[in-house]
């Protein structure tokens, strides 16, 4: 699997902008405030759920860091190529012989995540575009919506189907622009508290120590669950082996970098500036000509963060919220570019991987002859992805059920590579009983709690957490009996057992 015929040109830089693409800040802090701010009871404790998220988070990519330093051979197929050798290299054929089914149950959650999620960023770009549209009386209706969540999705294609160097060089530019304007809302932000001691007397916080504390360790860990999904995307440097210069030295390296800088730093910056300055200047108004204020005012609009932005902008820089607003809405925009780039790049490879292997269609399997990317799945991905985008323009029960769909799988992948890193190890001279047991033990036990919390929550919850919920049950029971189908096909058709009663490797 090695030897996929893709071009190395990736060093730690280009494997490490490419996952940040996909964890993108600038972008989710526009995108989920609302839902954070509209947990009641609990929006005071976002900050401190975005910590107990990392912690889940990178005991997940301490894991996926360990399989790629021992897997640098990986290639395209990343997780998938972990599973799958994790059994392999065990001595005992009762071991062996689960092979199969793991890669399939990994390359299963793997594209439920990669395949459903640029989908789901194609929706929110059209949304964030009715949004800016709407700021200068221009109305989009549904169809049009579409038809912007289509274009998009092609253009991204296009820039994917050019190879990884291209996607890298738009990922750099996108991940510079963002940090730069995230520093700066975020300075703006602080400066507006420091700034307005008389102006505004009720903040959500009294002070920084109630942002940095939690209130509730129920509320606390409600918010991970929402700001777990926030988070996604270190991992996917583990696709790139095949086109990394260096892949056992940094894709390691690449994970880890990436959710130090995008999460640890960014994230924790841009939302202890954004409940800093929260106070009742923020406001809007309901239909009912009723006004809200403060955090209210963040859970009732469907852009908060843009909201916030005016009024900080009208306040520091002399009445010019408004424009401010647009620029950081632009660089919103360029940011979900560069994460439904990164997560297009990611899914094409997996699946390339399992096409290479006889387990996917052979039309997912064939590279270009120019520039060498399986472009024929970059264009299938890319019809998906219009499907899905049109579907969660429909409504907010459909955003957030394509959404939760993509984020089962993202928490079943994570949760398998945690325990394939344990099979993977134990019982060898490498092992080692903290990195290799007790991290991947406490990172099932983190995603597979985060998965159950979501879920229980969801189905508890009447409305469109309920609705939404049940339809991401269905596109997860959907997925897997298309899956297991094609798997029973597939292998009737090549004679293969998916459980073979000898392994097929002998040592």
């Amino acid at each position: 699997m090695a030897d996929t015929g893709m071009k190395k040109t990736l060093g730690l830089t280009g494997v490490t902008v490419n996952a940040m693409a996909l964890i993108a800040p600038g972008a989710f802090l526009w995108i989920t405030f609302q839902l954070q701010a509209a947990n009641t009871g609990g929006a005071t404790d976002m900050w401190t759920g975005i910590v107990a998220a990392l912690i889940v988070a990178f005991l997940t990519a301490m894991s996926f860091s360990e399989m790629a330093r021992r897997y640098p051979e990986a290639g395209a197929g990343g997780s998938y190529y972990f599973a799958e050798k994790a059994f392999l290299d065990r001595d005992k054929a009762h071991h062996q012989k689960f092979a199969r089914i793991s890669k399939f149950l990994t390359g299963w959650a793997a594209h439920l995540f990669y395949w459903v999620y640029p989908g789901v960023m194609v929706a929110f770009m059209a949304i964030l575009a009715t949004y800016i549209l709407g700021q200068f009386g221009i109305t989009l209706t549904v169809p049009f919506q579409i038809l912007v969540a289509v274009i998009f999705a092609v253009i991204v294609g296009f820039i994917a189907v050019r190879g990884i160097s291209g996607s890298t060089n738009v990922a750099i530019i996108i991940n510079v622009i963002q940090l730069v304007s995230l520093i700066g809302f975020s300075a703006l932000a602080i400066a507006f508290r420091f700034s307005n001691p008389l102006h505004a007397t009720q903040w959500t916080h009294a002070a920084a120590p109630s942002i940095v504390f939690p209130h509730s360790l129920a509320a606390m860990l409600f918010q991970s669950t929402i700001a777990i999904l926030i988070l996604v995307g270190f991992e996917s440097s583990t696709s790139l082996a095949g086109e990394a210069i260096n892949p056992k030295r940094d894709i390691p390296r690449g994970v880890l970098l990436s959710l130090i800088i995008q999460g640890l730093f960014a994230y924790l910056l841009e939302y202890f500036a954004a409940n800093y300055a929260m106070c009742e200047k923020l406001t809007f108004t309901n239909p009912d000509g009723s006004i809200l204020t403060g955090i209210d005012a963040a859970a009732a609009s469907g852009a908060p963060i843009g909201d916030m932005t005016i009024m900080i902008g009208n306040s520091l820089l002399g009445g010019n919220g408004f424009a401010l607003m647009i620029v950081i809405a632009i660089t919103v925009a360029l940011a979900i570019l560069g994460t439904t780039l990164a997560a297009i790049n990611t899914a094409v490879r997996i699946s390339f991987a399992m096409a290479q292997d006889n387990e996917m269609p052979s039309l997912l399997g064939a590279l270009h002859s120019k520039h060498a990317t399986p472009h024929k799945g970059v264009w299938v991905l890319v019809a998906v992805s219009s499907i899905i985008g049109a579907v969660g323009v429909l409504n907010v029960t459909a955003l957030t059920g394509v959404t939760l769909a993509s984020n089962i799988g993202t928490f079943a992948l994570y949760a398998l590579i945690c325990f394939l890193t344990f099979v993977t190890f134990v019982g060898r001279k490498e092992f080692h009983s903290v990195k290799h047991a007790v991290i991947p033990f406490l990172g099932i036990i983190g995603n597979i709690g985060m998965l159950i919390a979501i879920m229980v929550i969801g189905l508890t919850t009447p409305g469109v957490s309920a609705d939404a919920t049940q339809m991401a049950l269905w596109i997860t029971i959907g997925w897997g009996v298309i899956s297991g189908v094609y798997l029973v096909l597939n292998s009737r058709k090549q004679g293969r057992a998916i459980i073979p009663k000898v392994s097929p490797v002998s040592k």
